[in-house]
């Protein structure tokens, strides 16, 4: 992709009202970005956009500056792909809402050999058990001794001893955010971050600089560390966990979806015993995920 072109990619993922989805409705009608992001008000309504849309994109177009936000994003260290681009994560570019743009942080700016290896997911409740630490230590260790690189969203809980584990087992982890890449959320979890890039692991987000945390993320972080992973394993969650709506998005994206059983007296056994009950895998050693992934 050319360099002129690409910056108008990176305007329309800052613009946060044109997703995934509305952006490839303009780059369908008009070719390009470049064409669609200086299209007139005319040519925009014929698109289908609605009016306030259009209208907050015609005002965000007169003060957004491109030579700024590339400053910024190398000032950051801070890597960019469109999906259009050669690196673009393959298995996340088969997803319909795939992100306009994806925001790397990487040891090796330019290393983007880790998309090309055998994927993940491990997610989970925040309020870990010390069972679902264990569970989700030796589901993690194996297969990160497997040769897998392990995707979940640096969150506390399960998020954060998968990450761990895989660090501490010389493995290769990547951290989906739901905000920009510039802080670490929770902030606890920045030293975290850092030995994650340190150890050749990557921060992932969809999110530019400058965008804070919000319950609205959440879901939307999560459908790409679906979208990134073979499949996706929930090691320990509640009825209600977010866990879930990593599950269901693998589901929808075709990717397999396993959960390891718990005690049954424990309410952070109920989501992943709910996932067996609706057809996930049922995990009780690294070979039940080896086999049905049907990997080497």
């Amino acid at each position: 992709m050319e360099v002129e072109e690409k910056k108008y990619w990176l305007g329309f993922s800052v613009f946060a009202e044109i997703g995934p989805l509305r952006f490839k409705l303009l780059k369908d009608y008009f070719g390009l970005a470049k064409s669609a992001f200086n299209a007139s008000e005319k040519q925009l309504k014929e698109t289908g956009l609605s009016e306030k849309i259009i209208r907050n994109f015609l005002d965000f177009r007169k003060s957004f500056n491109f030579s700024s936000c590339l400053i910024r994003l190398d000032q950051l260290g801070i890597t960019t792909l469109a999906y259009d681009e050669k690196y673009y994560p393959k298995l996340l570019n088969n997803i319909n809402d795939k992100p306009i743009i994806l925001y790397l942080k990487t040891k090796n700016k330019n290393n983007f050999e880790i998309f090309n290896q055998k994927t993940i997911g491990v997610v989970g409740t925040r309020k870990i058990t010390p069972y679902g630490k264990q569970s989700t230590e030796m589901i993690t260790k194996g297969l990160v001794e497997k040769g897998f690189v392990i995707v979940s969203g640096l969150a506390r809980g399960v998020d954060k001893v998968a990450h761990e584990t895989t660090i501490n087992s010389n493995g290769l982890t990547i951290a989906v955010l739901g905000c920009g890449l510039e802080t670490v959320y929770p902030p606890e979890h920045k030293d975290l971050g850092e030995r994650i890039i340190e150890s050749g692991g990557m921060l992932v987000s969809e999110f530019p600089p400058g965008t804070l945390m919000s319950a609205r993320n959440f879901p939307l972080r999560n459908r790409i560390i679906s979208g990134l992973s073979l499949g996706v394993v929930v090691t320990e969650a509640a009825e209600k966990s977010g866990s879930l709506i990593t599950a269901s998005n693998a589901a929808e994206q075709g990717r397999e979806v396993f959960a390891v059983p718990g005690p049954i007296d424990s309410s952070l056994s109920s989501g992943t015993a709910c996932l067996i009950k609706k057809g996930a895998k049922l995990v009780s050693c690294i070979n039940d995920i080896i086999e049905e992934l049907n990997v080497s």
